[in-house]
């Protein structure tokens, strides 16, 4: 694939990203259906892509890494209905932006996890994020319950997206 065709499906694909929660918000379902549906979906695209290299999506996975792989699907999922409830109950801006934190949460938990050091540069960063989204958010609920609602929402749905990276990280083959 050349340098061109693969940054053209980068863009493509944080453009569809990005639109997500337009669709999320207009799309008159449960958040569960349209994670259900999108999942489907992934699903028989990635089916029909294998199906045509011929390839097995389970050759050589261990037992261990085939758990860890579904328990990540899992996480993915629920991860899906919470970050579509949260731009149901706030703004898509706050919801993405508490959606966000999951990063500055795996940061926080590999040095427990994998022992990994912490560096000053990530402490003075993880304390910036911190007090970033809490500044951006509002702790005071400004925006009404439903906008506190909203940001619980992005964050569990960051935890479960952090859950996502972790497991991943223990995935061997």
């Amino acid at each position: 694939m050349s340098k061109t065709t693969s940054r053209l499906f980068l863009i493509l694909s944080m453009a569809i990203f990005g639109t997500i929660a337009l669709f999320v918000r207009n799309i008159p379902l449960a958040s569960s259906e349209i994670a259900l549906y999108r999942a489907v979906l992934a699903i028989l695209l990635i089916g029909f892509v294998l199906l045509l290299q011929k390839k097995n999506p389970v050759a050589g996975v261990s037992r261990k890494d085939l758990l860890l792989l579904l328990l990540s699907g899992a996480a993915m999922g629920f991860n899906w209905i919470l970050l579509f409830e949260a731009y149901r109950y706030t703004t898509v801006s706050v919801a993405t932006l508490s959606y966000y934190f999951a990063p500055v949460l795996v940061t926080l938990l590999c040095p427990f996890l994998f022992r990994e050091k912490m560096s000053a540069k990530q402490i003075v960063c993880f304390a910036a994020s911190t007090l970033g989204v809490v500044l951006i958010v509002g702790v005071s609920g400004a925006g009404g319950g439903n906008h506190l609602v909203g940001v619980l929402l992005g964050l569990g749905a960051a935890t479960l997206y952090a859950t996502v990276v972790l497991l991943n990280k223990y995935i061997k083959g």
